[in-house]
């Protein structure tokens, strides 16, 4: 039980101590707690007991350096304070102990009070509200409080102050408001404004209640709007002497209907002098005969009827070798009064009306060379006046009075009037990108009296074509203009090139167009560069020109590039390609085969000389075969000796399916004859070919022999000559048919038959003459007779 009280008593002691809190010291200001920014003071720490003190201030919080004042008291001086601060003192070596502390605020005095403005606005008949706004200054970083004073005057009574009480924000501007009687004449006002630091008055401000009375503000009811009038409904809660009106179109200034100005006798009001199809706004605000216009009220809107078209369209025309292309310029909205349906278009030449979609602005139609175009507009109430335009065209040269000039942004284009009779009803200049008239084409109309035009509608970087038409009533001239930019730069890119060559020696040279982004202006020529042997050749060409011929090359092998230029500088060359001019092989060939014909007729005239063709015999030889197999060695010539002196070919049969027929018996009869030539001694053997039939043979199966000269080099005596003369005649005409198999004969019969040698026909007129040794051992077969019988 002692120890349970002794914990009860400690735990009290301890709970006393938290409530009370042991403080360790003091903390003091030489000033206020609030202070103005920008002020200097100091602050006190006194400890109560011995302790090492120390002084911190800020987040943190950061420790000071303080100065000892005496063994308790510690101080610390602020310099020029420029936000809260908070201030604390501590016992360094008794962290049991809490810490003392202090807030300084810092902020400005209140600025008085300025620019009071307040009106009364008539809610009903009975009172108004009286509504102040006032600038209270700037902020003072402190809190402030703000209260409006005001006194009120009825006839010869004067009633006492009322202050009515504002929250201060932090907003700038602030306002109050209050009821005020219709009793009431005139108001006294003031503002005050007060915060720790001191407080701040306004001038007071008098205000006659009829001079600042304002009605509220009307409301106006949905229109009911014809084709030039609107009729509109306005409320007010209080009746007012003025009411006005004001319209507008769309992205128009407002504008004040007048006969709205007057005093108010209805609530129905008429707007007249309006624009048929047209999107208007509304807004209204009254006004009592004293006092302020009301607020303007919220902003009504509703569109006037249609009308037909009131004028016709601006129309023009392109055309090309095949079409023409009618364009035509959307109407305004004060011209068309109305949305557009469609357009009707025609030909004088044509009875075909053609419809037009709305969204168009162009219509290829057919070419006709002396028509009129009508082209007119329809809307939900009618069509416009037709407008028409002329083919009849005559094209003039260009007076020299015609001037174009650019600059950076635009085009002009000056003229004189031309002295003619009838003078021109208007003037039409027309341009487009080059190349690009019936897709891009542009035109601006113009007064009989103008003589110049400034063109905007142009982009830098690109060429344009044009022309300026004088319009007469029935016909029309022309002055055409080329090639004009408001900026350019050299080429950004080099034609692609194509070459053929043609002929023996030309080249023929074709390019395409540049693209219009890489044109960079008006092109004003093309180079072609031509390279053959480290030498190059430049040649030009206008830009009108996409092929160009180069004639008369010399066989070589060529190299060809392109680039185009503008004004301002030549573009990039392009891409080399290459190309070969070949010899001319025809006109090589022509005098080689004159030379070859004249060596000819030569050679065969001196060959009739006897000398000349002995000669070229011998030259001939050498070129002979020095050996030639000897036949009689043959097993075919060794068997068919027997028969000397004749020569038996008898035919094999052509096909064992058939009977077989009777054999044709040939006989030769070899016979010696002395040579013509007594210069030679070798005696010469003469075949004559004799045929006879045997009864076994068939006429047709006769076959022809052929003439052959042997000549041996081992004799010269004849006897030895008749012996191989009846060997080489066995060898040559006769073949055993037992050694040919009968599957073969059919064949082997053909080929006997087409042999070349076997032939009815001699080679040369004379019968070939057979002289010298004639053997089978050594055979040689020499030419040179034929040539000495020839």
């Amino acid at each position: 039980m002692l120890q349970l009280r002794s914990v009860f008593v400690a735990v009290a002691v301890l709970a006393v101590q938290l409530c009370i809190g042991d403080k360790s010291c003091v903390i003091r200001s030489s000033t206020d707690s609030v202070v103005q920014l920008g002020s200097s003071f100091e602050v006190f720490c006194i400890f109560n007991l011995m302790c090492t003190g120390s002084m911190y201030s800020g987040q943190g919080p950061t420790k000071q350096k303080h100065k000892a004042l005496n063994s308790t008291t510690i101080h610390f001086k602020v310099v020029n304070i420029t936000e809260n601060r908070t201030y604390s003192c501590h016992c360094e070596n008794r962290k049991d102990l809490d810490p003392c502390g202090l807030d300084i605020s810092a902020g400005y005095l209140p600025d008085h009070p300025k620019n009071i403005s307040c009106i009364y606005k008539i809610v009903k008949n009975e009172s108004g509200v009286v509504v102040c706004i006032w600038n209270r200054g700037r902020d003072t970083n402190l809190r402030n409080s703000s209260a409006l004073w005001v006194k009120g005057v009825s006839g010869s009574h004067s009633a006492g102050s009322t202050s009515y009480k504002v929250s201060d924000k932090g907003t700038e501007l602030l306002s109050v408001n209050f009821t005020v009687s219709r009793s009431v004449e005139l108001i006294s006002v003031w503002v005050q404004t007060e915060n720790p630091l001191g407080s701040a008055n306004s001038s007071i401000i008098n205000y006659t209640l009829s001079k600042i009375v304002m009605p509220s503000t009307p409301v106006l009811g949905k229109p009911e709007c014809y084709s030039r009038k609107c009729i509109m409904k306005v409320e007010q809660p209080v009746r007012t002497q003025h009411l006005e009106i004001q319209y507008r179109a769309e992205k128009q200034t407002w504008t004040t209907y007048q006969d709205s100005v007057v005093q108010m006798n209805s609530s129905h009001w008429s707007i007249s002098s309006l624009e048929p199809y047209r999107l208007y706004h509304f807004r209204a605000r009254s006004k009592f005969s004293t006092g302020l216009w009301s607020e303007w009220s919220t902003n009504i809107y509703a569109w006037t009827q249609e009308e037909s078209p009131a004028k016709e369209l601006d129309v023009w025309l392109a055309s090309d070798f095949k079409h023409m292309k009618v364009y035509w310029k959307e109407m305004n909205v004060s011209v068309s009064r109305g949305k557009i349906l469609g357009y009707e278009l025609s030909i004088s030449s044509f009875s075909v009306i053609t419809n037009v979609s709305a969204n168009e602005r162009s219509c290829l139609v057919e070419l006709c060379a002396s028509c009129d175009v009508t082209v007119r507009a329809r809307n939900s109430k009618g069509l416009s006046p037709p407008a028409r335009v002329t083919t009849r065209r005559t094209e003039a040269k260009s007076p020299n009075n015609l001037q174009v000039t650019a600059n950076n942004s635009n085009i002009t284009i000056s003229w004189t009037k031309p002295e003619t009779a009838p003078p021109p009803t208007t003037y039409v200049v027309e341009w487009y990108p080059d190349g690009n008239k019936l897709e891009e084409l542009r035109w601006v109309r113009l007064g009989e009296n103008k003589n110049h035009a400034v063109i905007s509608d142009v982009h830098p970087y690109e060429c344009y074509d044009g022309a300026v038409y004088v319009l007469y009533n029935e016909s029309s001239i022309s002055w055409k203009f080329k090639g004009v930019a408001t900026l350019e730069s050299a080429p950004e890119a080099a034609p692609r090139v194509q070459e053929k060559v043609e002929g023996r020696n030309n080249v023929n040279i074709t390019w395409s167009e540049l693209d219009r982004s890489q044109r960079r202006g008006c092109i004003t020529k093309y180079t072609i560069y031509l390279e053959t042997m480290g030498n190059t050749k430049i040649y030009s060409t206008p830009a009108s020109e996409r092929t160009y011929i180069i004639k008369d090359l010399p066989p070589a092998e060529y190299r060809l590039w392109m680039s185009a230029s503008t004004a301002a500088g030549d573009g990039p060359a392009g891409q080399k390609i290459k190309f070969f001019i070949a010899h001319d092989t025809q006109a090589f060939l022509l005098p080689v085969c004159i030379i070859s014909s004249v060596a000819v007729v030569i050679l065969v005239c001196l060959y009739q000389n006897s000398t000349v063709k002995q000669r070229s015999w011998e030259l001939f030889q050498c070129f002979m075969l020095d050996v030639v197999p000897d036949p009689a060695n043959s097993k075919w010539a060794k068997e068919y000796t027997q028969d000397k002196g004749n020569m038996n070919l008898p035919l094999p049969p052509c096909s064992s399916s058939e009977p077989r027929e009777e054999e044709k018996l040939i006989l030769v009869n070899v016979e010696e004859l002395p040579k013509q030539n007594s210069e030679s001694r070798k005696p010469i053997l003469r075949m004559s070919p004799s045929t006879r039939l045997s009864s076994e043979t068939e006429p047709e199966s006769v076959i022809p022999t052929t003439y052959i000269k042997s000549l041996s080099h081992d004799s010269d005596s004849s006897d030895h000559t008749h012996t191989s003369l009846d060997t080489t005649v066995d060898y040559i005409s006769s073949h055993e048919p037992g050694n040919l198999d009968e599957e073969d004969d059919e064949e082997k019969c053909g080929e006997f038959l087409d042999m070349p040698f076997i032939s009815n026909h001699n080679i040369f007129i004379e019968p070939l003459v057979f002289g010298g040794k004639l053997t089978l051992d050594a055979v040689k077969i020499d030419c040179s007779d034929f040539f000495q019988n020839a």
